[in-house]
């Protein structure tokens, strides 16, 4: 038999589907914030833990591959993550892992790798996530740059700070005023304040208790970062610590964070035979690189490219997660596509501004609320995860709601929906 002839010619591209998602309660990083003390490591132990104790029918030993993100790779965030995280969490030791590092887009790149060996066929089943506490790693902690870039003017030094990127991306876009995103930022306020009170955010979070000393142990089962009832004259004062009269502050830019997301992806068939939910079909992914200087406007090509690679437009999304790194960032996205800023189909339940940004952990948090807004609204038949990555790049992933009546991979196996005690919310 020939080579071409052998089954090794005869591999064929499978569906990846989302099965679940979760986070723990984003927190604010810092001596006062409920994670002060607390392992990066423990708090993705935490997820990993959730997701078998929601998906009873997924056997540990069928996963083939965990892959976990963090930015900072050091002390509690190193030693290879995907692998000690595995460990710690009781999978069997078959289970390999590996850690990733995409900056802000760590978790999405979890996602888009383990996704790429599911559809090649080497893996059936894996969990991707990420981590980030920026209170034990704050940003850029024991990077040391290459001279290089400056000596060489590879790269302007505003791109080594995200804030002074987001003040570059005002200037290329001046119609993007201060007020407008002081108005954007007020709104993801409100609707993140709204989707909590209705019961659309504590479904997918797994309560963390954290010990501080002195204390004793809290048991935490909602986000620290959301100040609901902010207003446009709250934010009106704040100061603009990356240029004097600059437009960017901490009102209208996500905060500094703690926290930690993970998924479960597999095939659909592998899906099929475990009895696992299918929340979402993977349709494309792209990255793209821009100017580091402008950094958040990465996820206009990212966007385009993925649309492109799956055969889209952007008039056939009906629901956007866009991280809010900055309010700026996402409003170039929609000017750029002529979306209205207040449109209803973008972050319907408020973003990063109000809830926070733990860096590597953000891809799955969007993920996971996309799903959540596939399941209350099947006429929606696809939707976008997309974000701004620091040094100049974007992510997208375009996925498909398996509710809408033209999906056109396998039908869920169920519809289960999670649900956590709402505590103190």
């Amino acid at each position: 038999m020939s080579h071409q002839e052998s089954g090794a010619s005869m591999r064929t591209v499978r569906d990846v589907v989302f099965v679940d998602g979760l986070r723990t309660p984003f927190g604010r990083a810092g001596e006062k914030g409920i994670y002060a003390g607390t392992r990066a490591d423990d708090l993705m132990v935490k997820c990993i833990r959730e997701l078998l104790r929601r998906n009873p029918s997924l056997p540990p030993e069928r996963i083939d591959e965990v892959a976990i993100a963090a930015t900072t790779q050091t002390g509690d965030q190193g030693l290879t993550l995907g692998r000690t995280a595995a460990l710690l969490a009781g999978l069997p030791r078959t289970v390999p892992g590996f850690a990733i590092d995409r900056m802000c887009a760590g978790a999405m790149t979890a996602v888009t790798a383990v996704a790429g060996g599911i559809s090649f066929g080497a893996y059936d089943v894996a969990v991707a996530g990420g981590v980030e506490h920026m209170g034990n790693h704050p940003m850029g902690s024991g990077a040391d740059p290459n001279p290089r870039f400056m000596s060489e003017r590879l790269v302007d030094p505003a791109a080594l700070n995200m804030g002074n990127t987001a003040e570059n991306l005002h200037d290329r876009f001046p119609s993007i005023t201060k007020e407008r995103t002081d108005a954007y930022a007020v709104a993801s306020q409100d609707k993140y304040e709204a989707a909590r009170r209705d019961g659309r955010i504590q479904p997918d979070l797994v309560p963390v208790a954290a010990m501080k000393p002195g204390q004793g142990w809290t048991l935490h089962t909602v986000d620290e970062p959301p100040r609901p009832g902010t207003s446009l004259a709250d934010l009106a004062g704040l100061r603009t610590p990356f240029r004097a009269h600059g437009r960017v502050t901490a009102g209208n830019a996500a905060g500094l964070n703690d926290g930690a997301t993970a998924a479960v992806l597999a095939s659909s068939d592998a899906a099929a035979e475990l009895g696992l939910p299918v929340r979402m079909r993977l349709v494309s992914y792209a990255y793209a690189g821009v100017e580091p200087e402008v950094m958040g406007i990465g996820p206009v090509p990212a966007t385009e490219k993925a649309l492109k690679n799956a055969g889209l437009a952007i008039g056939d999304i009906g629901l956007f997660e866009i991280n809010e790194a900055f309010a700026v960032q996402v409003l170039s996205f929609l000017e750029h596509f002529g979306i209205a800023d207040d449109d209803p189909r973008v972050n319907r339940y408020g973003g990063a501004i109000a809830v926070g940004h733990p860096l590597a952990s953000s891809g799955v948090r969007l993920m996971t609320q996309l799903a959540r807004q596939f399941e209350e609204d099947p006429s929606v038949r696809y939707g976008i995860t997309t974000m701004c990555v620091g040094l100049g790049m974007g992510a997208t992933v375009v996925w498909e709601n398996p509710h809408h009546a033209d999906y056109s991979g396998a039908r869920p196996a169920n519809s289960t929906t999670h649900t956590v005690s709402e505590g103190a919310a």
